[in-house]
């Protein structure tokens, strides 16, 4: 399905959604140093925590208002909310102001607003695109993302600390204008059938809807494929979150300076933060590149297989890294690695929108990204572990932590087929 076929206001998503989430990523790499400095590492640490219990709290209600007052409108607040706490922020390192309080206050709230924005947007792909063509649009949202982690930071590494109440200014902005934009140019995707229903429930309060949320989201988890879906997820979180936490720790550590090629007598030498530097890049070249191409390879074959061939080729990559110090095994390993993210970023999102009612989408993707939350929260143990048992062990349980996901996949695509079948 081409970009010129889509809803337009999947279009309209796609353009300005690259802006904010370029913006956002001239800012959000830097935070850890800013608060670091200002408040010292272990609160600094603390803080950041905090503000993802904040977003992970704002993701479920997200999902939940996104179901039951629609997409649109969910996204144009979480867009408007998210501009003004950057508005915020920005004043909080102003000339006039400068509360490195009122700025942790401003990007807790601008992280609500995200995580109040995911939901609705999965949704809406969900509501407008028939299911065979979905895997193409998830994966086409996740090369813009990807291409705007990688722009992002190299503008925000120039500016943020020299010019951040200027920055903090122009993401404030860029959140606001998409605001309008979705305002004026974008359509309600939730069905009226939807709408209906949930207007003609009687109230019941703010107790009675929070109680009833959390209802629904047990109903959720009992859903015995869905809840498989996300343990498999957390189990595979362990290893290629392990891209910003074990793989640079190792890489310092056992490159010390290595001479990778020779030109014209000239030696190219690399040390460990150089070599993560490109292997990092190499990890968003082809994602950048290849996101579409191998999602549209991939829904050739069943997906069964496809999740479970990434989780193998996950664990193989983790296998493969402590073999050896050479710089070359490390990129073969990394470009293993990346194809294992990229066989799956398309086909599992539009594997939540099958296992998701209709007036409960929001709430499945919201709940699906728990996922990475809870690998999020486990996969720094890695580094302690590395102590323990040193980092040829470390990866090698990560390893099979990885390919363990592979058979948990294999026994949610059992218990869905059957539920197919009945």
């Amino acid at each position: 399905m081409k970009i010129k076929d889509w809803n337009r206001s999947l279009k309209v998503r796609l353009v300005g959604e690259f802006f904010m989430n370029t913006s956002y990523w001239m800012v959000f790499p830097f935070l850890a140093i800013y608060f670091a400095e200002e408040f010292g590492k272990g609160m600094a640490g603390l803080l950041l925590v905090v503000s993802q219990v904040f977003s992970v709290a704002a993701n479920l209600v997200g999902g939940y208002l996104a179901d039951r007052y629609g997409r649109r409108r969910m996204l144009i607040i979480a867009s408007i909310g998210q501009g003004f706490a950057f508005l915020l922020f920005a004043l909080a390192n102003s000339p006039w102001l400068e509360s490195p309080e009122i700025g942790f206050i401003a990007f807790t709230i601008a992280g609500m607003g995200g995580s109040l924005y995911w939901p609705a947007s999965q949704a809406m792909i969900a509501d407008v695109i028939p299911e065979k063509y979905r895997s193409d649009v998830f994966a086409i949202f996740y090369t813009t993302l990807n291409i705007a982690v990688v722009v992002g930071p190299l503008i925000g590494a120039v500016l943020f600390f020299s010019y951040r109440f200027e920055l903090l200014l122009v993401v404030a902005v860029i959140s606001l204008l998409l605001g309008l934009v979705l305002r004026l140019f974008t359509d309600e995707t939730l069905s009226q059938k939807m709408l209906d229903k949930w207007a003609t429930e009687e109230a019941t309060g703010w107790v009675g809807a929070v109680s009833k949320q959390f209802k629904e989201y047990g109903i959720i988890f009992k859903d015995r494929v869905f809840l498989l879906f996300v343990i498999a997820g957390v189990l595979g979180a362990q290893t290629f979150m392990q891209l910003d936490l074990l793989i640079p720790v190792y890489l310092k550590e056992t490159i010390d300076s290595q001479t990778i090629a020779s030109f014209f007598s000239m030696d190219w030498k690399v040390t460990g933060e150089t070599s993560f530097g490109i292997l990092l890049a190499e990890n968003g070249l082809l994602v950048a590149l290849l996101t579409v191409f191998i999602t549209r390879w991939m829904t050739r074959y069943p997906e069964k297989w496809v999740f479970f061939t990434s989780a193998i080729l996950y664990g193989v990559a983790m296998f493969l890294f402590p073999v050896t110090s050479i710089f070359w095994v490390f990129v073969i390993a990394m470009g293993i690695f990346t194809l294992a993210e990229l066989m799956v970023v398309g086909i599992q999102q539009s594997f939540i929108s099958k296992l998701a009612p209709e007036d409960m989408r929001g709430q499945y993707f919201a709940a699906a990204s728990m996922r990475y939350t809870i690998g999020r929260m486990i996969a720094p143990v890695a580094i302690p572990m590395t102590a323990w048992f040193g980092f040829s062990w470390t990866f090698g349980i990560l390893g099979i932590v990885a390919m363990l996901s592979g058979f948990v996949y294999l026994l949610m695509f059992r218990a869905f087929e059957k539920r197919v079948a009945a």
